[in-house]
């Protein structure tokens, strides 16, 4: 049984959280970066690891782990965060999610996607588009089939959890611009005079 909604095969972007792999549409991933240096900011929800400047935009940065009631995120030479593009609305905004390893863009026809389970009635499942059925690198070198969790990355954040992460717009923003721009704007402020400090 096929999910209402996809008639169209499509790419997907496959990452690791823990054990587990998760999908998302291709077309609402921006870019990969390698894991960067990231500016935390006050009152802030607890799955928000701070701020990052992606070229002059203010981007706020998710721990996907804690997010989904994961342990923490711990940096690995493979973590790194996906910058996704999210509709809320008639705005883009983008945020970037922290995940454990990005593995693979894989061609998914709407046959292969199941409806997301549904256990109980307490359980929130809205932000699950599908399960996928894919394929992951064994210890052995071989790839044993894994069901993957696919997200509809626009259901993931609440309309309160983005304005309390600051919602930012998905073109350039000049730097200064907004809370998170100031506090990231300071950040880079301390870094300078320590630098110049340094320097005398």
């Amino acid at each position: 049984m096929s999910v209402a909604g996809i008639v169209h095969t499509s790419q997907y972007l496959t990452f690791r959280l823990d054990e587990e792999i998760f999908a998302l549409d291709i077309s609402q991933v921006r870019e990969v970066l390698d894991y960067t240096t990231i500016t935390r900011v006050p009152r802030t929800p607890d799955f928000m690891c701070g701020v990052i400047n992606l070229r002059g935009s203010v981007v706020p940065v998710v721990d996907m782990r804690l997010k989904f009631g994961m342990p923490k995120t711990e940096q690995t030479i493979n973590t790194c965060i996906i910058i996704v593009e999210i509709k809320t609305g008639e705005e883009d905004v983008l945020i970037g999610a922290l995940a454990d390893s990005v593995q693979e863009v894989l061609e998914l026809e709407p046959e292969s996607i199941e409806p997301a389970p549904r256990i109980g009635t307490g359980l929130k499942v809205d932000f699950i588009k599908g399960m996928g059925k894919g394929t992951s690198p064994s210890g052995t070198g071989s790839r044993d089939e894994k069901f993957l969790i696919i997200l509809d990355v626009d259901r993931v954040f609440s309309e309160e959890e983005l304005s309390s992460m600051g919602k930012n717009d998905a073109g350039p923003r000049p730097s200064g611009t907004g809370a998170l721009a100031g506090e990231l704007d300071r950040s880079e402020g301390r870094a300078e005079a320590g630098g110049a400090s340094a320097g005398k």
